[in-house]
């Protein structure tokens, strides 16, 4: 890169201020592109010293595939809002299956996992009236008479899901 800016201010005659912007611009994402390719993936684009003006489509490589990461949870467009009753479940045998640690999708249980009938595994949600930015993942399923509007966030303990209850509230379903 520094050799062909060397040889563009050495080659006046040949070589357009406009070439010279464009051979910036070119190694500049060549360079972005080849580094974050060899970085571990989770590298935020802060650290990385990328102007904030990139950070919005900071890419990394992920599973091979150059992919835009979202680096503000604040910034998931909310594709749609629907109204359901939220109730809380936990990892106890009469709450679930014969693998009480597993969900429907086969994922351990974790904080931030929501069971639910009607959106397809790995959506995220928002649940802004109870939880406000915290963003939830569709992963577990529940039984078929709880129907399409209900939705099941999981807890570690019990006596919290208990005191959780029932409540009525919109989820807002995010991109993907």
């Amino acid at each position: 890169m520094i050799t062909l800016i060397l040889l563009a201010l050495s080659n006046k005659r040949n070589i357009t201020k406009k070439l010279i912007f464009k051979s910036l611009i070119l190694g500049l994402i060549m360079s972005s592109i080849i580094s974050t390719s060899l970085l571990p993936q989770g590298v935020s684009a802060i650290s990385l010293a990328i102007p904030m003006s990139v950070v919005e489509s900071f890419s990394l490589v992920k599973n091979g595939k150059l992919t835009v990461c979202k680096i503000d949870p604040e910034s998931y467009e909310v594709i749609k809002k629907v109204k359901m009753t939220i109730t809380a479940y936990t990892s106890t045998p009469d709450q679930t299956d014969d693998s009480p640690f597993i969900t429907a999708s086969n994922k351990q249980v974790a904080d931030g996992i929501i069971a639910n009938n009607m959106l397809p595994f790995g959506t995220k949600v928002r649940i802004p009236e109870l939880y406000g930015d915290k963003i939830f993942v569709v992963e577990d399923r529940m039984h078929s008479r709880k129907g399409l509007y209900h939705a099941d966030i999981w807890m570690e303990d019990l006596q919290d899901a208990k005191n959780f209850g029932a409540k009525t509230a919109y989820i807002e379903v995010l991109e993907s």
